[in-house]
C-alpha cells in the first residue's frame, strides 16, 4: 500500500535527530520527498548527506515562529506545487514542576507542542486542498497525553500539551470530515523513546524496555501504509514485555 505515496512530498517537524530522523529516513525508504525542519542547521544538513540531497531537503525553521513556518509552505508551494503527508514531531519537555516554573517555560512547551502543530496542521489542509490530495497528517504524541496519572515524575507542561495535541487531532478530523476532504488524522502515543528528550528528565539506559525511534518510524509507515478506506485515529506503543509508569528515581 505504500507505493500510491511513491514521489509524494512529506513534511517532518524536528528532523535534525532522533524521532523525526528516523521517520524522515523511513519516508524515503519508500519513494517519498521529505522536507526536513528543525533549527539546528548543520544537523539537518547532515541527514541530508545521509539520506539523499535529492530525496531529504533541509530546512531552518523554528516551529515557536509562524513566520518561519509560512515561509516553509510558501517553499514547498513554488518547489513541489504539492503537500501530502505533514508529521507533527517537534516537540520539548520541561523536566521542572509546574509549580516551580516559570510562565515563559509554560509558553515554550505549548507553543512547541500544541500551537505549532495546530498551524502546521491548518496550512498543510490549505496545500493539500489546493492540489487535491489524498493526505495524511501524523501527530507523534506521548503515552503522557492519554495516562499521565502513570507518569510520576516531573514534566512540567509536557503533559497538559500533550493531552491537547491527541485533542488538536479529534478536532481536526471533524472538520476535515465536515469540510469532505480526502484528508487522515494519525496521532501516534509512544511509552519511553531512546532520545536526547527522554534523557534529559531521566537516567535511561539502552535495553529491552525503552522504545527505539525506528520502533516509532514504523509506526507512521504502518498508518501510511493503511487502505484508503481505512483511517487509524490512534496508535499506542510501549515495550514489550512492560508497562509505561515512571516514577521519582531516589
Amino acid at each position: 500500500m505504500m507505493n500510491r505515496w511513491s514521489g509524494k512530498i512529506a513534511v517532518v517537524t524536528g528532523s535534525s535527530s532522533g524521532i523525526g530522523l528516523a521517520i524522515s529516513t523511513a519516508l524515503v525508504s519508500h519513494g517519498i520527498k521529505v522536507v526536513g525542519l528543525g533549527r539546528r542547521i548543520d544537523k539537518l544538513r547532515d541527514a541530508a548527506a545521509e539520506i539523499g540531497k535529492d530525496k531529504f531537503f533541509p530546512i531552518e525553521c523554528d516551529v515557536t515562529n509562524e513566520e518561519d513556518i509560512l515561509k516553509v509552505f510558501k517553499w514547498i508551494d513554488e518547489k513541489f506545487g504539492r503537500l501530502d503527508i505533514l508529521v507533527n514531531n517537534a516537540g520539548v519537555v520541561c523536566a521542572r514542576p509546574i509549580i516551580d516554573s516559570k510562565t515563559e517555560e509554560y509558553r515554550r512547551v505549548i507553543d512547541t507542542n500544541l500551537i505549532a502543530p495546530a498551524i502546521f496542521a491548518r496550512e498543510a489542509v490549505k496545500a493539500m486542498k489546493k492540489c487535491n490530495a489524498c493526505g495524511h497528517i501524523i501527530n507523534i504524541s506521548s503515552i503522557a497525553g492519554l495516562h499521565l496519572e502513570g507518569i510520576a515524575i516531573p514534566i512540567g507542561m509536557y503533559g497538559p500539551s500533550k493531552y491537547g495535541l491527541r485533542a488538536l487531532g479529534i478536532e481536526l478530523r471533524h472538520e476535515i470530515i465536515a469540510a469532505k476532504l480526502n484528508v487522515k488524522i494519525t496521532n501516534i502515543s509512544p511509552g519511553a523513546v531512546m532520545t536526547d528528550m527522554i534523557k534529559s528528565v531521566r537516567d535511561v539506559e539502552s535495553n529491552n524496555f525503552i522504545l527505539k525511534v525506528e520502533d516509532i518510524a514504523e509506526a507512521v509507515i504502518y498508518a501510511l501504509g493503511t487502505p484508503e478506506t481505512v483511517e487509524i485515529p490512534e496508535i499506542t506503543v510501549i515495550p514489550h514485555g512492560t508497562g509505561f509508569v515512571f516514577t521519582q528515581q531516589d
